[in-house]
């Protein structure tokens, strides 16, 4: 077995960027501390990085999906080029099976970058996510920010201070 997970999936707000609700606006993206660095360590030991990350703005008319894409074009600008970016636009009450805690998005993903779901790690900053990862069969690590509920942060079966922290878990 490979000493390296097949791949690191990101949530993207609170996560790899600082959280503005609905952004539609690529100058208002700024990356989360370690976030630069701790991608660089990823890709420099040649694990595939992705996004994995829900847009329900989309769904409730409050952005465009080119304005989804015009931010991610940023967050790539700032941190890199990711392998994958899977992106989930409908609005919560469409029941799809990509909106996370669904599965859809990892599994997607990990079929894009052919990685196993088992071998790769999903890193986010709320149970959703983590939920998520397990459901897909992959490894969850909760980030907590101001954002994330005392009880997720008890339920989730890996947390980690920060970005870097939880690179450390990985690698």
């Amino acid at each position: 077995m490979d000493q390296y997970p097949d791949a690191v999936l990101f949530d993207r707000d609170g996560t790899l960027i600082r959280d503005v609700p609905y952004n539609g606006d690529p100058d208002r993206v700024r990356p989360m501390p370690g976030a630069r660095d701790v991608l660089r360590a990823l890709r420099g030991h040649g694990v595939r990085t992705g996004v994995v990350s829900n847009q329900s703005g989309v769904g409730r008319g409050l952005l465009t999906l080119d304005e989804v894409g015009a931010v991610n074009a940023r967050v790539e600008e700032l941190l890199g080029r990711f392998d994958t970016w899977q992106v989930c636009p409908h609005h919560p009450d469409d029941g799809c099976e990509c909106r996370k805690p669904a599965p859809g998005m990892i599994l997607r993903a990990c079929e894009a970058i052919q990685a196993r779901p088992e071998r790769t790690y999903v890193i986010g900053d709320i149970e959703a996510d983590v939920k998520a990862a397990l459901a897909a069969g992959a490894i969850p690590i909760l980030v907590p920010t101001p954002q994330t509920l005392p009880d997720e942060a008890d339920r989730a079966p890996h947390t980690a201070p920060d970005l870097t922290s939880a690179l450390a878990m990985v690698l």
